[in-house]
């Protein structure tokens, strides 16, 4: 599968590709256009603040991905916005090739786009809702995401989740865990970008924790959000009087 991520220092600075490479000011993706990242051979869990370029990092190596994927691969990601990095016309991804074919790119503010395409039978998903047991976006925004997972169990590929814990309960997030296990199971790679303690729990998974340090690897139990959510659960008030 991905064994490394790493960038082109031509294609990044060639501005035919890459115009505005705003994100190299992120120490992570600093970091990551200096030496590269290896990812887990099953689950890679990426943690981190708002702006460690968590998401931005998902998302360029999900597009990059894709854009070795065969025409015939159906509803794998939502679109492009207008808004995503161009980061991804520098990656070099390094692994199998060429890639099987399964697996999907899902993040939480455009999946219900996604999926309201899926509904409607737009041409590249054309017959898509009976593999999902019916529409999608008339569930809940949690059902919706498991069906569209449940369906896809069975494939091999890359499955790269941006923050999935945004449609989820607590109980979900367990379910989703499970369903994890069942594709990496089956052959398949996850990257996982979250701010969940929970999803970051996998067993085994290898956490890489982004921030103004970089990227470096960490222990489950030594990260912030750990800290902050056991602590915060255990002593809420400490934290909600400085806030009322």
């Amino acid at each position: 599968m991905l064994e490394r991520v790493s960038v082109d220092e031509p294609r990044l600075r060639d501005r035919r590709l890459v115009p505005d490479p705003w994100f190299v000011s992120v120490p992570a993706i600093a970091q990551l256009c200096r030496d590269g990242v290896e990812l887990d051979p099953r689950v890679t869990v990426i943690v981190g603040e708002n702006g460690s370029g968590k998401s931005t990092f998902v998302e360029a190596v999900a597009r990059s991905w894709s854009a070795r994927l065969s025409a015939q691969v159906k509803h794998w990601s939502p679109d492009p916005t207008p808004e995503d990095a161009m980061l991804f016309r520098a990656l070099v991804l390094a692994g199998e090739y060429p890639p099987p074919q399964g697996g999907c790119f899902l993040r939480a503010e455009s999946m219900h786009v996604l999926f309201g395409d899926i509904d409607a039978g737009k041409p590249q998903h054309a017959g898509a809702t009976a593999a999902f047991g019916g529409a999608l976006n008339v569930r809940s925004h949690g059902e919706s995401f498991l069906a569209y997972l449940e369906s896809r169990l069975t494939e091999r590929g890359l499955f790269a989740l941006d923050e999935p814990e945004a449609a989820l309960s607590f109980t979900s997030c367990l379910r989703l865990l499970s369903l994890i296990g069942a594709v990496v199971d089956g052959g398949s790679q996850v990257v996982l970008a979250t701010h969940s303690p929970l999803l970051a729990a996998f067993p085994g998974a290898t956490i890489l924790e982004f921030g103004e340090h970089g990227i470096r690897r960490a222990e489950w139990r030594e990260l912030e959000l750990v800290e902050h959510w056991q602590a915060f659960l255990d002593r809420p008030e400490q934290y909600l009087r400085h806030l009322f």
